[in-house]
């Protein structure tokens, strides 16, 4: 897909932070574009009314990319055109997917958040810091056992991993500790992306210093040999963790290509993580714009069911309307045939019914954003315009945001503020925090996915009961399953029933305050694929970044 270029020069961040009524005190300048927010601006606003909330989530992912953060930002430049204050809320880039099969997360054509290469690769070294953080705790962990292991920890029992943001399949298992005894206690062990480490969701989670610090402490690594959990405020590790991340809890601050603002923070991915920018985000997003469109990774089985179960009943917040995007190629491609015709369209509609089910689930409305790719034909779009009309939804709108920018949302923005105007609707969560474990985990596959039922490995069901008996039994669920189909196998398309989840492993985050479900094969380390976009990408003899997308 071709890039178009920005048609303005961004504007200076102290000018945009100046229009967003923020002080120079709570401004902390990353060079002329970006900046990070202090937490202060966040504690100064508690009186002010929060904007509306606009979550915008998706069909079923596939190859082709149905463009939700293209779609979300080209929806905040278009409020802005209608003389709105708005704003967005996005997830940070991981290195993994930008130089693996994905490319970048900063949207695409004329809807784009600026600047793109910088946002897309070190920005202002948040990631960098997470995986400082969860890989010092690790370290501490290996160098407490070998000196003396006061703690008692049991090593066969220590869950943490280490953590890189790059795709590495090589790294899922590995054994540490080789070569004799200055090296350390050999054991297995693995990595896990930085997306997907319970420092991400931490840092993604915590309202301050005082609440990261105590949730670090909170971490549960392993069991001592009597059995009782080991966490790193035992290790005494939380204040040095951190001390590594005093800054990347703050919100990033940058723009879109049209000068709308928007808050860049935090970067859990969302079939292995909860999927959704930080949480500081949103609540200062709110304070600072009458509109605050978020985008949730995925489609609305991943990212969008863990910004209501977790991020909303959480945070206290709750979306005014929903936005699920479709694509034309995406209804064929769930239809069983990317490149067909009318009847592939209209059989992928199957997909789309059912992830809006996912957001009447919640009790909530939604509006469908066709988004319209370049070479899709007046009569598909037509068609799946028609066809979602169809449905139970507070309004349809063609979205062209990639080629017009602003000027190609303003059909949805004003469909979206029609349909938000009765404000927030506080949502009917899959599932009370008083049900078991095992019932939380049924109640998304059953309500959300779409499954007969869920199979808990005899490993899961120990850590469940296990879990319950150390008073973990109240937390909400975390699911780790495949993005690519609504079960757990990547190869099933459509809208598939009669299916069984399994669950074969689940991880407390007690730190971040949820458990993980692991399902199916889902791996927390991604690899690279036979062609990955790092092939692509160089650096030109003037020092400009290419195939950088």
């Amino acid at each position: 897909m071709t890039t178009i270029p920005a048609t303005r020069e961004p504007v200076p961040i102290s000018d945009l932070a100046a229009d967003l009524g923020l002080e120079a005190d709570e401004v902390m300048p990353y060079g002329r574009i970006m900046a990070k927010i202090e937490l202060s601006a966040l504690e100064r606003r508690q009186a002010t009314a929060d904007g509306r909330l606009i979550s915008v989530t998706a069909m079923t992912p596939t190859k082709f990319g149905e463009g939700k953060t293209t779609t979300a930002i080209s929806l905040v430049e278009a409020l802005g055109l209608l003389g709105e204050h708005s704003l967005a809320c996005l997830r940070e880039p991981s290195l993994g997917p930008v130089f693996g099969i994905k490319g970048g997360g900063t949207g695409g054509g004329r809807a784009q958040v600026v600047p793109m290469e910088q946002i897309n690769l070190h920005f202002t070294g948040d990631i960098h810091a997470i995986g400082a953080a969860n890989n010092l705790l690790s370290a501490m962990i290996d160098a407490h056992i070998l000196h003396g292991n006061e703690l008692g920890i049991d090593p066969y029992t220590i869950s943490w991993r280490r953590c890189i943001d790059m795709d590495d399949r090589t790294l899922r298992r590995v054994v540490i500790g080789l070569g004799g005894k200055a090296n350390g206690w050999p054991r297995e062990t693995g990595f896990d992306i930085t997306a997907a480490s319970e420092v991400m969701a931490i840092a993604a989670v915590a309202s301050d210093l005082d609440d990261l610090h105590n949730r670090l402490a909170a971490i549960t690594f392993a069991s001592n040999f009597d059995g009782k959990p080991v966490t790193a405020g035992d290790m005494g590790a939380a204040g040095a963790m951190t001390v590594l991340l005093k800054d990347a809890i703050k919100p990033n601050l940058v723009q879109t290509a049209e000068g709308e603002p928007a808050l860049v923070h935090c970067g859990p991915f969302a079939n292995i993580a909860h999927g959704n920018n930080s949480i500081v985000a949103d609540l200062l997003g709110l304070k600072l714009a009458d509109w605050v469109v978020t985008e949730s990774g995925f489609g609305a089985d991943m990212g969008f069911e863990k910004l209501i179960d977790i991020v909303c009943r959480k945070a206290g917040i709750a979306p005014s309307t929903v936005v699920l995007v479709a694509t034309v190629k995406a209804l064929k491609h769930h239809g069983g045939d990317a490149e067909g015709g009318r009847e592939a369209l209209e059989r992928g509609m199957a997909n789309l019914r059912a992830c809006l089910g996912i957001v009447h689930a919640f009790g909530l409305q939604c509006v469908i954003a066709v988004n319209r790719f370049p070479g899709d034909s007046d009569a598909d779009i037509d068609l799946a315009r028609g066809l979602a009309a169809e449905l139970d939804v507070a309004g349809v709108a063609v979205s062209e945001g990639f080629e017009r920018g602003g000027e190609g949302g303003v059909e949805l923005a004003e469909v979206v503020m029609k349909a938000a105007a009765a404000g927030p609707k506080t949502p009917s969560f899959l599932y009370s925090l008083d049900d078991s474990i095992e019932q939380k985990i049924a109640n998304v596959a059953t309500r959300a996915y779409g499954a007969a039922g869920i199979e808990l490995s005899p490993a899961a069901r120990k850590q469940a009961e296990q879990f319950e008996a150390e008073g973990l039994g109240r937390l909400p669920i975390c699911m780790a399953k495949t993005h690519l189909s609504l079960s757990h196998d990547p190869e099933v398309f459509g809208a598939p029933t009669g299916f069984t989840i399994p669950v074969r492993e689940l991880r407390p985050y007690t730190g971040a305050g949820w458990i993980v479900a692991v399902c199916g094969d889902v791996q927390t380390m991604p690899g690279l694929s036979a062609h990955p976009a790092a092939l692509d990408i160089d650096v030109d003899q003037a020092g400009r970044t290419t195939g950088l997308r």
